[in-house]
């Protein structure tokens, strides 16, 4: 076998395997149960919050340890 030939074999495999990767991919999209606009609506407001929440807690202890420092070695 020639070293073009090879080549064109290992194409057509490669393009064969993902094309039968996307068939494949699309089946389990297609099982998939998708959040209603209630759930999503109420899944993004958790993470909002939550995000909201940790950033003021670590704020607020990077304000602490800021003033701890500072009265360390200011005195």
């Amino acid at each position: 076998m020639t070293f073009l030939a090879r080549i064109g074999t290992g194409f057509k495999r490669s393009f064969g395997s993902f094309f039968t990767f996307l068939a494949e991919s699309w089946k389990e999209l297609k099982k998939v149960k998708w959040p209603t606009r209630k759930e999503l609506v109420s899944y993004t407001l958790v993470v909002v919050l939550l995000v909201i929440f940790v950033t003021i807690y670590f704020w607020l202890l990077d304000l602490g340890i800021s003033e701890l420092l500072r009265l360390i070695f200011n005195a």
